[in-house]
């Protein structure tokens, strides 16, 4: 055989045109396959977002209705501070405009401790505030919304309890239960101040003050607020409809949620009906009680049932979850008129009988409410998967927290569901780019 020169020529060079067109081969295949997940394109034009309002029991942007097929990422604000995990923050965001996701909700929270935000009463951290900035200028980069919750009810990231803290070093005279953060004046002080301090913040990456950003979808109080030393629900009630209105004399654009599980208060008809055992009553929370208040422009609620029951089977669970859900969309339908809103639902990985199927069989049923709900012009208005994350994320990690792309069988759920919400009320122009072609493929 006769070598021609070019084959003499790579002969020469230690025979590296095989590897080299078997490289960009691999680059290409990653591109065409993961290109929108990994920011390879760079002609993307800036996505134009609308404010969401409400009327009745529905959402609407540019006045088309606007059902919800969202996920949890607590951890975006906390991670981005470090500039080196950045990419991950790009990740998720983009994982989930490929999937057709519309909405996250997340932290704008961290009191004390490493990497708070607000690091004591009215002193923030500049660093960590950019973090922020970042999140948000990321997500509008990717036509993705954000509900953003202001404080915990938990332990986690300093929530109520730190606030009680900083006012007992300053000596004011406290009950031994967290609970003062709802009641004493200095704490509601320094939680206004809070407040105002995040709405009025002029994002450094975009220059648009967080108020007048339609990036954000809604402001959520607190996460799972209790007040179990006032069981009647007088004093969380108080509290909800101070800050509520104290939050929409800064910000009448934006939505505002309480951030509910959805238990039934002691003066609630469904207080045994309705809750999933007699314990959920002496909360002082009251679902219906709690998000009547005309400054409240939607309700939520959680989904649990197996850390509400150790002692059912999953398909037991799995039925009360059904009734929990249809209870809650009735209420917002008759009592409320107002969107109901699923903002956490998840299934644990440690229960003893648990598997993976399971989560797949209790997401369908989660997301086929919402699609009956949106097909039939009803109050159930959106579900939030808690939690996704991106690969390495193990410190981030709950017994609920998934990475969809990781299981098929639940990355098709999620996308699916994104094709039966658009199909029925029309795809937003931020979700042409992903849905598009792959909803027109899809059998539904």
């Amino acid at each position: 055989m006769v070598q021609s020169p070019m084959s003499r020529k790579l002969a020469r060079n230690g025979g590296l045109f095989y590897p080299v067109i078997g490289f960009a081969l691999f680059v290409t295949f990653l591109y065409l396959a993961f290109g929108d997940l990994w920011g390879f394109n760079f002609n993307r034009e800036e996505i134009k977002l609308s404010f969401v309002e409400r009327n009745g029991t529905k959402f609407f942007v540019d006045g088309k209705a606007f059902y919800i097929n969202g996920w949890n990422s607590y951890w975006l604000m906390d991670h981005a501070v470090d500039y080196s995990n950045r990419p991950r923050i790009k990740g998720i965001l983009q994982a989930g405009a490929k999937m057709g996701l519309t909405v996250c909700r997340t932290w704008a929270f961290n009191d004390g401790g490493y990497n708070a935000l607000q690091i004591s009463p009215g002193r923030f951290d500049e660093r960590v505030f950019r973090a922020l900035d970042h999140v948000i200028a990321e997500a509008r980069k990717n036509g993705i919304r954000l509900m953003l919750s202001l404080v915990n009810n938990l332990h986690a990231f300093g929530g109520k309890t730190e606030y009680v803290k900083w006012a007992e070093k300053e000596g004011v005279a406290l009950s031994s239960s967290n609970d003062s953060f709802f009641y004493d004046p200095t704490i509601r002080r320094y939680f206004k101040n809070y407040v105002k301090t995040v709405l009025t913040r002029r994002n450094i990456y975009t220059g648009i003050e967080y108020r007048y950003d339609p990036t954000i979808f809604a402001w959520e109080l607190i996460n799972e607020p209790r007040c179990m030393t006032d069981p009647s629900g007088d004093t969380l009630q108080d509290w909800i409809e101070e800050m509520s209105t104290f939050v929409k004399s800064i910000d009448r654009k934006h939505l505002l949620t309480v951030g509910l599980e959805g238990f039934y208060g002691r003066k609630s008809p469904k207080r045994s009906s309705g809750n999933p055992e007699f314990w959920a009553a002496d909360l002082g929370s009251d679902f219906i009680r709690n998000s009547m208040l005309s400054t409240i422009d939607f309700a939520s609620v959680h989904v649990y049932p197996d850390h509400w029951f150790h002692d059912k089977k999953f398909e037991e669970k799995l039925k009360f979850a059904a009734k929990w859900m249809l209870s809650h969309i009735e209420d917002g339908d008759k009592e409320l008129r107002k969107p109901i809103m699923f903002t956490e639902f998840g299934l644990s990985n440690e229960n003893e009988d648990f598997e993976p199927a399971q989560r797949d069989r209790f997401y369908k049923m989660v997301l086929d409410f919402i699609y009956k709900s949106a097909k039939r012009n009803r109050s159930g208005a959106g579900s939030f998967f808690w939690q996704f994350l991106v690969e390495g994320m193990e410190l981030y990690n709950d017994d609920f927290g998934i990475v969809p792309w990781e299981r098929p069988s639940t990355y098709q759920l999620v996308t699916e569901q994104s094709c039966r919400l658009a199909k029925e009320h029309g795809v937003l122009p931020t979700q042409m780019e992903h849905l598009k072609d792959f909803c027109a493929s899809t059998r539904l």
